[in-house]
């Protein structure tokens, strides 16, 4: 399939994933508290690395495991012809992030293989919002990679998952629950 075909196919996947994403509350599903799924983690505390690679719509490795209260550095490369993100949460947080993304593609910021900062910079300084820079996630267009380090909670479900409209529900989400003891 040409780039071309595959981009026009992957904007009508994004216009046509609006209703799914028009419920829920308007906030960010960033910078919440937390708790729940962890905090940001320092360098210094690394246990280990896991690499990502995120393809047309799928992770790579499609099961991560970690331990309570482990320090990860993700390093996420995007594989794909699409933007794509890699999220902390859990399934409410995302949920609660989706409408924020689709507000993103409503208003040029996303588009279905880049990201328009000029537009983001304008939304952020109009609107308060628009750019996607938080401790949880990376939001990377095709070809760019990001990083994360993150410490987990002693327990708890957590997903990383995608939420550029259209990916979670087409199955761009890892879901794991942390047990045990460190």
């Amino acid at each position: 399939m040409t780039k071309f075909v595959y981009s026009a196919a992957a904007a009508a996947i994004l216009a046509l994933s609006a209703p799914a994403y028009a419920a829920g509350t308007h906030g960010s599903g960033h910078g919440d508290a937390h708790g729940s799924y962890g905090a940001p983690g320092k360098a210094s505390a690394v246990t280990r690395t896991i690499e990502i690679t995120m393809e047309d719509n799928f992770y790579d490795p499609e099961e991560i495991s970690v331990s309570p209260g482990e320090t990860i550095r993700f390093v996420i490369k995007n594989a794909g012809e699409l933007v794509h993100e890699f999220n902390i949460g859990t399934a409410e947080t995302h949920e609660e992030h989706a409408p924020m993304m689709q507000m993103m593609v409503d208003h040029g910021v996303l588009e279905a293989d880049k990201i328009n900062h000029d537009v983001a910079k304008s939304m952020q300084a109009s609107m308060g919002h628009g750019m996607h820079d938080e401790p949880n996630s990376v939001l990377l267009e095709p070809g760019k990679s990001g990083e994360i380090i993150w410490t987990f909670p002693e327990g708890g479900d957590i997903e990383f998952a995608c939420n550029v409209p259209g990916h979670y529900d087409g199955g761009m989400v890892i879901e794991m629950t942390i047990k045990g003891t460190h």
